[in-house]
């Protein structure tokens, strides 16, 4: 776990808390603290910034100890006199948002709650110090779509066109894995792949593509890996969705296997808004199979007349992107947005995300599965007092969580990494902090897919290449 980083973060709002003691067997009465800076929604900062908070006791008898200071949820410092204040190198952080906070400890250990601030920090740094990128780990790509990296280290990845290619040792082998013969108009083609659970073993590899044999429609199929190559005539057909449209957007694509052993595809809405809320159609859901393209008896929709029992969770636009957490099977749906908001959902049984009649936290009315956190494709008014923060951004894609162990500063560990393909930025989802989002870093390329790398780095996969981001 992270170090003081059990209390969940309030952004931009000033957190007060006291609660009653005394001998009656309820808890002492803690301080109260509230930051005085920086301002909420202050930006620009630049160079050594002061945190500074007043405290109060909850009695005499209990005067404030320290005031305790964090930044994104990592320590800053602490006072032990009023005025409680701390310095905060904003060089050391990446440009963009961050969330500053404060809280006071008593003689008797008694702890405020958290009070904090949402805040930018400018100038133009693509990484927060300590940290290093190397755009060019691998280049060469065409119209590269989704990634996935094998136990012994190899990256597969998918192109739009139909090649899945492979990068072994660091470099990108000539001979792609396979070559499908796909429609990639618009958004179609190549636009998922997942390895097997059992891969070292069986070889298995899963990809979503678009075919145009029997009409235009995405299908999931299964390969069966020999060395750095399909095996010839190993495909085998999981499932077959149904017919697109002449629309050759929102077409989802996103592939990954759950921690309990099931397959999940992203579907999108084929640009038909309406079906996202049909639970006869597949279009606009999140599916779950099991990975023979069976229907798992504990889906949530088994047995409802009327739905379609592959349904595991609807009302989404287009999932181009979702990731799952190892060991706890979490789901984070990356759902792209029409004209308003990106969005990260969590995944549920049975859950309907809202769209067409929600977006982002507009209309997130009783039913409706509201997202963890959403950005705007415009700045709020005044920037950053919005949901988003100072974020913005108009297409939401790749995601993954960084396991507890790696070569990432424990802080930086346990917490989900999202980017967005037009802005370019990496986001960093605090998961013990109230899911609060902080800057992380700058990609030059268009992110499509984020993964955890088994080195420890993390991996950002670019239309044209792949960026490593290191630390270490």
């Amino acid at each position: 776990m992270k170090l003081q980083r059990s209390a969940a973060l309030c952004v931009g709002v000033v957190l007060l808390a006291a609660c009653g003691g005394g001998g009656d067997g309820t808890a002492p009465a803690a301080p109260t603290v509230a930051l005085t800076a920086p301002a909420a929604f202050a930006s620009g900062l630049s160079g050594t910034l002061t945190l500074a908070a007043t405290a109060t006791p909850a009695s005499p008898s209990a005067p404030v100890a320290r005031v305790e200071f964090e930044v994104d949820g990592i320590a800053a410092g602490s006072d032990t006199l009023a005025p409680y204040e701390a310095s905060v190198d904003t060089t050391a952080h990446a440009s963009g948002q961050h969330v500053v906070r404060a809280r006071a400890v008593d003689a008797q250990g008694q702890a405020s709650a958290w009070s904090s601030a949402t805040v930018q920090f400018g100038g133009s740094r693509s990484l927060p110090a300590g940290f290093t990128k190397n755009e060019s780990f691998v280049t060469g790509l065409v119209d590269a779509t989704a990634f996935v990296q094998t136990p012994d280290g190899r990256w597969l990845i998918a192109e739009q066109g139909g090649a899945v290619r492979v990068v072994k040792n660091g470099a990108l082998l000539l001979a792609p894995f396979v070559q499908l013969p796909v429609d990639a108009t618009g958004e179609r083609g190549l636009v998922g792949i997942a390895l097997d659970p059992n891969f070292a073993a069986n070889g298995f590899v899963y990809l979503h593509y678009t075919t145009p044999v029997g009409g235009a429609h995405n299908r999931v199929s299964r390969f069966t890996a020999v060395g750095d190559t399909a095996s010839t005539g190993s495909e085998a057909i999981v499932v077959d969705l149904p017919s697109l449209s002449s629309a050759a957007n929102h077409n989802g694509g996103a592939l990954h296997f759950g921690a309990d052993g099931k397959l999940y595809v992203g579907v999108g809405d084929n640009a038909s808004s309406a079906r996202a809320q049909d639970l006869a159609d597949r279009f606009g859901k999140l599916l779950r199979l099991n990975a023979d393209g069976t229907i798992p008896a504990d889906n949530p929709f088994v047995g409802r007349a009327g739905a379609d029992p592959a349904v595991w969770a609807y009302g989404l636009r287009n999932p181009f992107t979702f990731a799952v957490q190892p060991g706890s099977g979490r789901i984070h749906i990356n759902d792209v947005g029409q004209n308003t908001w990106e969005e990260v959902n969590l995944g549920a049984a049975g859950a309907n995300y809202g769209w067409p009649a929600s977006e982002g936290p507009d209309n997130a009315g009783a039913g409706v599965t509201a997202p963890l956190f959403a950005y705007k494709h415009s700045a709020a008014a005044p920037p950053g007092s919005g949901p988003g923060g100072f974020f913005t951004g108009f297409s939401i894609a790749g995601g993954a969580f960084y396991p507890t162990t790696g070569a990432f500063p424990q802080a930086y560990r346990d917490d989900y990494y999202f980017a967005d393909y037009v802005s370019g930025f990496v986001a960093r989802m605090d998961l013990a902090n109230g899911n609060a989002v902080y800057a992380f870093a700058q990609i030059a390329g268009n992110p499509v897919d984020v993964r955890a790398g088994a080195d420890g780095a993390l991996y950002v996969l670019g239309r044209s290449s792949v960026a490593r981001i290191a630390a270490p």
